[in-house]
């Protein structure tokens, strides 16, 4: 009988202890702390609009004593998260520059698990549902502009991972609603699961994208977590999208390349594409960096790979919206 039990305890101390391993593990991978809240001038709301028989959310942050004929940032998140994610994971960052700055910031809120973006292969269904995302973006802009009184020719649009990827399919097929879009961690579709229908106009666009991303490769392949989880399609390299947008906007020749130090092992290379007159195309490579929005008031999990503090990503994606101000 003696030996039953103590057979039986150190099995329980056994599992005890694996729970333990197991739970600092995911503690160590997954968990980060929240950012400090900062303190901002402004107004957040949040609202609601039904387009095509589906009720939209989405939450505006307004600083206080906005002038009118101010721009607007549209920010989206990423697959599976929300508004209050978007805002935390990147440490409240555009709140932070809209403040500065003088513009207004629109969080909104897709539908499904995925923005319905250029790729063929996402959950963008709700009850076999598929949301029309870019009429609802657009719906929306037209919207705020008209409620705050804000420019409609200085609209911008900037997304984080499958947010990016929706603000791919935004500068695709509606480049003439925003000035410039910024696509974070997200790369093109690959032909066989492209979907989009590009126009013939063309608008600004920057990728920001990190060499060591485990989940969306920067040098192309399938959108996956280490290899088991979240299969998301094949994507081109950040290069060869980058160089798409550039091909587009007849950017001709070899981009300017900068290349700077950050912090933490990491550099940052811009890849520059542009002509007096024309259109322009940045590439922005976070070398050492993963799944992420590089800021210096969240870090992401460490499951996503290495979450720098620098550069200011958000603040060199606004620098882009801003030099295509006229």
């Amino acid at each position: 009988m003696k030996k039953v039990l103590r057979f039986l305890m150190f099995t329980l101390l056994g599992l005890l202890a694996l729970v333990a391993v197991l739970a600092g593990l995911l503690g160590y991978f997954v968990y980060t702390p929240d950012p400090e809240k900062p303190q901002l001038s402004g107004t957040l709301s949040q609202g609601s609009i039904e387009v095509a028989g589906l009720k939209r959310s989405y939450r505006t942050y307004v600083p206080k004593g906005l002038p009118k004929g101010a721009p607007l940032v549209v920010v989206m998140h990423g697959s599976g998260e929300g508004i209050q994610q978007i805002r935390v994971g990147t440490g409240y960052s555009f709140e932070r520059l809209a403040d500065q700055h003088g513009f207004a910031v629109v969080y909104p809120k897709s539908y499904a698990f995925d923005w319905n973006d250029c790729s063929s292969i996402g959950d963008t269904k709700v009850n076999g549902v598929s949301a029309d995302d870019v009429g609802f973006l657009g719906t929306l802009v037209d919207k705020l502009v008209g409620e705050i009184g804000l420019d409609p020719t200085r609209v911008f649009a900037a997304g984080v991972s499958n947010g990016g990827s929706m603000g791919i399919r935004l500068a695709l097929e509606q480049p003439s609603r925003y000035r410039a879009v910024a696509a974070v961690i997200a790369n093109l579709p690959a032909a066989q699961n492209f979907q989009c229908k590009p126009v013939a106009q063309t608008t600004p666009v920057m990728i920001m994208n990190g060499t060591k991303d485990p989940l969306v490769p920067y040098a192309g392949g399938e959108i996956n977590l280490l290899g088991l989880f979240y299969k998301g399609g094949q994507v081109i390299s950040s290069q060869a999208s980058a160089q798409y947008f550039a091909d587009r906007s007849q950017l001709v020749g070899a981009p300017q390349i900068s290349l700077t130090p950050a912090a933490e092992g990491v550099s940052v290379e811009q890849a520059r594409w542009h002509n007096d007159g024309k259109s322009e195309v940045e590439l922005v490579t976070i070398h050492g960096g993963g799944h992420g929005l590089p800021q210096p008031y969240a870090r992401r999990p460490r499951l996503l790979g290495p979450s720098p503090m620098e550069p200011n990503g958000p603040a060199m994606i606004w620098a882009f919206f801003e030099r295509q101000l006229p």
